[in-house]
């Protein structure tokens, strides 16, 4: 197949699996909408996995934890995160919207 067509309105979910909607396998994408005041995202890092992350703020505002440190997230920001970089979402007041797109790690290329 030369495409894959997925709608965000359609997959369903506050942690939109983008990777299984559009049948992915060479890396990962998901959508996450955290909501003002929600404070169930994992801290977490990816050494099971080896992925770096993106993270992209679509919509809204908060902070993105990496190993203790706040980093702003606002819409048009990009922020890199190694596997082995513990990093939590943290939204702002009037909530965030995030894309997160993990794969395997490696030198940056530029």
């Amino acid at each position: 197949m030369a495409y894959a067509v997925a709608d965000s309105g359609e997959v369903e979910g506050r942690f939109k699996k983008i990777r299984a909607a559009l049948g992915l396998e060479s890396f990962g994408i998901n959508e996450v909408y955290l909501p003002p005041g929600f404070e169930s995202y994992p801290d977490h890092d990816e050494l099971e996995t080896g992925h770096d992350e993106i993270f992209y703020c679509l919509s809204g505002r908060g902070s993105i934890r990496i190993d203790g440190e706040d980093v702003e997230l606002r819409p048009g920001r990009y922020v890199w995160v190694t596997p082995e970089a513990k990093r939590k979402l943290v939204p702002g007041d009037e909530g965030m919207t995030v894309i997160v797109v993990g794969a395997g790690g490696g030198a940056p290329k530029r």
